[in-house]
C-alpha cells in the first residue's frame, strides 16, 4: 500500500458520504440523497441510468454523497464502540423475553476457531481473589459486502480493517484501556488461514491492516488480525469482535446520536478531496450531535483538519468512543435504549467462538458495567513516521513497555489494578537489623535530613523496605515510613518525586543503581524497591520464586515507567470532547 495511511487498491481509502447543512442554520446536517453509483457517474460526466445528463448535473452541483465517498479511507475506533455497547445492552436480555434472546442469538456470527494460531501467549493468571483481566480485540470492518458500500465502504470486494483497538479490562473490572494500533503500522504477520483452508506464508514486515484482508472475504479475516496482535504484543487475546459500517451506523441511531466537537467546519471537499472544490458544510464547527452517516463522516474524517493524517483521525475516534460510552452509561441500562442497540449491533457482528451466543455476550457485558468513565483510557501505541514512506514504525522499546504494563495489569498511570486489596503503608514491615553496604552514598549528604522519603517493598522478598530505609538513613535521608507496595511485581527499583523534588529524587537514586526516576503523585520522594535491589540484598530467591512453588507466578514483573509519548496523550472517556481532537498543523 502506498501513500499516507496506505491509500491504494490493496487496502482501499475510505471517504464517507457528504451531507447537506440543515437549511444553512448551523444545525446538524442531514444526509444527502442519491446513490454511490450515481455520484460516481456524475463525477465522470455521465448521467444516472434512466435520467441522462440531468442526474449528472445535479450530482455534480451538489457534490453527491457518492462523489464525496470516492476516496475510501478506513474507519477506526468506531468499531470498538459498537462492540462494547452491544455487550452492555445484553445485560437486559434475560429479562426481555425468550423471543428477543433467540433473535439476538440468531444474529451472531462467529469465525473459525481453527484459524486461531496454536502458538499463543499464555493466559492471564487470576489473582488471589480470583479476579482476572480480559483482553478484547475490537475491529472495525470497512466491508464491501451487504449495503456497506452505500455507507462509504467502497466498490471493490473484500473487507479492510479501519479500526483496531486492543481493549484491556483490568482484573478489578473498574479500569480499562483501549490501545489504538495504526492501520499502516509495519508489523510482522504470522501464517494465517484463508477461507479456502490453506495457510499463508508468514511475513516479516507488512502493513498491519493487511492481516484482516487475507483471503479477500467480505467478512475479513479476524483470526489473522488476532494472531498478528498476539505476535506483536505478546498478550493473549481472550475475545475478538468485528462490526461493520451498517452496525456502527445503526448503533449510533439507537442511542439517539453521540456528542462530538470539531475545531473548525468540515466541507464536502474535506471528506472527498477528489471533488475538486470546497463544497457545502458537512459538519459545522463546535459541539454537535451526530448519528448514522454523520457519525461515519466524523470518525472517518481525515482531510481539512490538522495535518490530514490518520493520527488525528484516531484522536477524534477516541474522543467519539469516550463520548459514546458516556452516553450509554448516562442513559442507563433500560430496554428502551439498549435492546434496539443490541439488535442493531449483533446483526453486523462477527465474534470469536467464545462469544458466539447471547448469554456469552451477556456475561461479557456484565463484566464492563462497573468501569468508571474516568478510568476508561484511550492511548495509541508509540509510533513514528517512516523516513522512506508515509507509513508508520512502532517505536521500541517504548511499545514493549506498554505491553509489559498491560501484562502486569497496571494502569498507564502506574496504579495496581489486579483486583487485590491495595496495600498502602499502613503496617510497616520490620526493618532489617543492619544497613546494606552494596550501594554507594551520594557525594554529599549535607541537607539530606530535610528530604523525606517514603519506602515501599515492591517485591515478595520480606524486609526489603526495611533494608532500603536503613540505607537511606545511613545517607542521612529522613525515611518517614515503610511497608508493602500496592504490587509485589516490580522488576527494578522506582524513585518517584513530587513537585520541586526532582533533584532530591536524583540524590536518592544514587543509592539504588539502575533505579528509574519519575514524577509521581505524592509529595516528597518515594522509593519502591524492586527485584534488582532484593537480589543484591539477599532477597533474590524469595523475590523471584521457584517454578511450581507457591510464590511463583506466570504474571510478568511490573514494567519500567511508560514514556511520556503514551502518558501525556492518554484520553479518559469523560474528557472534554473538544480537547485533543486533531494532530499536526494545517487544515
Amino acid at each position: 500500500m502506498s501513500g499516507q495511511w496506505g491509500e491504494g487498491p490493496a487496502r482501499g481509502d475510505d471517504a464517507p458520504g457528504a451531507l447537506t447543512t440543515d437549511g444553512g442554520d448551523g444545525g446538524v446536517p442531514q444526509p444527502r440523497t442519491g446513490g454511490r453509483a450515481e455520484a460516481r457517474r456524475a463525477a465522470q460526466g455521465k448521467g444516472a441510468q434512466g435520467k441522462g445528463g440531468r442526474a449528472a448535473t445535479e450530482a455534480s452541483a451538489t457534490g453527491g454523497r457518492a462523489a464525496a465517498r470516492n476516496s475510501r479511507k478506513p474507519k477506526k475506533n468506531v468499531k470498538k464502540i459498537v462492540a462494547w455497547s452491544a455487550a452492555g445492552v445484553l445485560v437486559l436480555v434475560a429479562g426481555a423475553g425468550g423471543a428477543i434472546y433467540l433473535k439476538l442469538n440468531a444474529n451472531i456470527k462467529t469465525f473459525d476457531a481453527d484459524a486461531i494460531a496454536g502458538d499463543r501467549p499464555p493466559e492471564a493468571q487470576a489473582d488471589a481473589d480470583g479476579n482476572k483481566p480480559v483482553n478484547v480485540l475490537l475491529i472495525g470492518s470497512d466491508s464491501r459486502g451487504k449495503n456497506n458500500s452505500d455507507l462509504g465502504g467502497g466498490e471493490d470486494g473484500g473487507a479492510r480493517s479501519d479500526t483496531t483497538i486492543l481493549l484491556h479490562v483490568y482484573a478489578d473490572h473498574k479500569h480499562a484501556v483501549g490501545i489504538s494500533i495504526p492501520r499502516n503500522a509495519m508489523v510482522a504477520i504470522p501464517s494465517c488461514k484463508l477461507p479456502n483452508g490453506k495457510w499463508t506464508k508468514a511475513a516479516t514486515s507488512d502493513l498491519f491492516n493487511a492481516a484482516f484482508s487475507k483471503g479477500e472475504s467480505d467478512d475479513g479475516n479476524p483470526a489473522c488480525t488476532q494472531n498478528t496482535v498476539e505476535k506483536l504484543t505478546g498478550i493473549r487475546v481472550d475475545h475478538t469482535i468485528v462490526v461493520d459500517f451498517q452496525g456502527f451506523s445503526a448503533m449510533t441511531k439507537a442511542v439517539n446520536g453521540v456528542d462530538v466537537c470539531l475545531p473548525q467546519p468540515i466541507h464536502e471537499g474535506d471528506i472527498n478531496p477528489k471533488l475538486g472544490k470546497k463544497g457545502a458544510v458537512v459538519l459545522p464547527q463546535g459541539k454537535q450531535k451526530v448519528e448514522g452517516q454523520q457519525a461515519l463522516d466524523y470518525v472517518r474524517l481525515r482531510y481539512g483538519i490538522g495535518d490530514g493524517s490518520d493520527i488525528g483521525r484516531m484522536k477524534r475516534q477516541q474522543a467519539f468512543l469516550g463520548s459514546l460510552a458516556s452516553n450509554i452509561k448516562g442513559q442507563g441500562l433500560n430496554p428502551t435504549t439498549l435492546l434496539p442497540l443490541a439488535d442493531a449491533a449483533t446483526k453486523s457482528m462477527i465474534v470469536d467462538p467464545g462469544l458466539g451466543s447471547a448469554d456469552k455476550l451477556l456475561s461479557f457485558g456484565l463484566s464492563l458495567k462497573n468501569i468508571d468513565m474516568h478510568e476508561l483510557k484511550f492511548v495509541t501505541v508509540p509510533w513514528r513516521y517512516r523516513t522512506q514512506d508515509k507509513n508508520i514504525d512502532i517505536i521500541q522499546p517504548d511499545a514493549n513497555k506498554l505491553w509489559d504494563t498491560i501484562k502486569a495489569d497496571r494502569t498507564i498511570d502506574g496504579q495496581n489494578a489486579t483486583g487485590e486489596q491495595s496495600a498502602e503503608a499502613t503496617t510497616p514491615a520490620a526493618p532489617a537489623p543492619a544497613a546494606p553496604t552494596s550501594a554507594p552514598a551520594p557525594a554529599s549528604d549535607a541537607g539530606n535530613t530535610a528530604v523525606k522519603v517514603a519506602v515501599y517493598n515492591g517485591t515478595t522478598a520480606t524486609g526489603m523496605d526495611g533494608k532500603a530505609s536503613e540505607l537511606l538513613k545511613g545517607a542521612k535521608f529522613a525515611a518517614t515510613k515503610s511497608g508493602p507496595a500496592a504490587s509485589t511485581k516490580y522488576a527494578t527499583t522506582m524513585i518517584e518525586y513530587g513537585s520541586g523534588q526532582k533533584a532530591n529524587a536524583e540524590k536518592v537514586a544514587a543509592l539504588f543503581p539502575g533505579a528509574s526516576v519519575e514524577a509521581g503523585k505524592s509529595a516528597g520522594v518515594t522509593v519502591i524497591v524492586g527485584k534488582d535491589f532484593a537480589a543484591a540484598n539477599g532477597g533474590g530467591a524469595a523475590a523471584s520464586g521457584t517454578p511450581g512453588s507457591p510464590g511463583a507466578s506466570a504474571a510478568p514483573s511490573a514494567p519500567v515507567p511508560l514514556p511520556t509519548s503514551v502518558t501525556n496523550e492518554a484520553r479518559s472517556a469523560d474528557d472534554d470532547i473538544c480537547a485533543n481532537t486533531t494532530y499536526g498543523s494545517g487544515g
